[in-house]
């Protein structure tokens, strides 16, 4: 066996990934355990210390993982998000019309946020306002650039839309699906009453 001395490598290696298993298992039980609280009870009335004692672990080590519970949510929300993009980019694929692609890829996103209404707004909430150097947020902001290029790769199949034009048009779709999910006089629509209306403002935006 390659033992105490000679096998450098592998020595080194043993207790870099044992560090590093021990690190995923605990951002494993935070995350579910922020997941598990936020679904049930909403993001406003779960507290830190809540998510510690549920992952098993104290807040200091917590606060290692998020600083915040916005940043908890992120954690939990973005791979939710980056799912539903995905779903969203592979129906658009099959579908010839720009309007319908677009809304193809819009669909699961605005189902996603609508979950629990309250944490799909303040993951928006938290998208903007949140430290952009937090890997959480930055996460986030990534999904909402490839949710960017998803749409303008629809437009770009128009020839009579350009390049700069196709990207400046997703960054408006992009801010049409926002301001329609966290809006608050939208509270209380429906996953397809929060479409109806992304897909009228859309509508007026794209050549027909």
């Amino acid at each position: 066996m390659s033992g105490a001395g000679g096998g450098r490598t592998a020595g080194s290696a043993r207790p870099v990934g044992r560090r590093e298993r021990n690190k995923q298992d605990k951002l494993d039980r935070i995350t579910a355990a922020a997941s598990e609280l936020f679904a049930v009870h909403g993001v406003d009335e779960v507290t830190t210390q809540q998510i510690a004692d549920k992952a098993d672990i104290g807040t200091g080590t917590l606060f290692l993982y998020a600083k915040t519970k916005g940043e908890l949510l992120l954690l939990v929300q973005n791979a939710h998000y980056a799912e539903a993009l995905e779903r969203g980019r592979a129906d658009a694929e099959t579908i010839p019309d720009a309007l319908d692609a677009v809304l193809a890829i819009v669909q699961p996103i605005v189902e996603c946020n609508r979950i629990q209404i309250d944490n799909g707004r303040t993951y928006l909430r938290e998208m903007v306002f949140g430290d952009p150097e937090e890997p959480h947020h930055r996460e986030a902001l990534g999904i909402v650039a490839q949710t960017e290029e998803a749409v303008a790769a629809v437009l770009r199949r128009d020839q009579r839309v350009g390049e700069d034009d196709a990207a400046a048009l997703a960054r408006i779709v992009s801010a049409v699906m926002f301001v329609s999910m966290a809006a608050s006089v939208n509270i209380a629509l429906s996953v397809d009453e929060i479409l109806q209306d992304i897909q009228r403002q859309v509508g007026i935006l794209l050549p027909r």
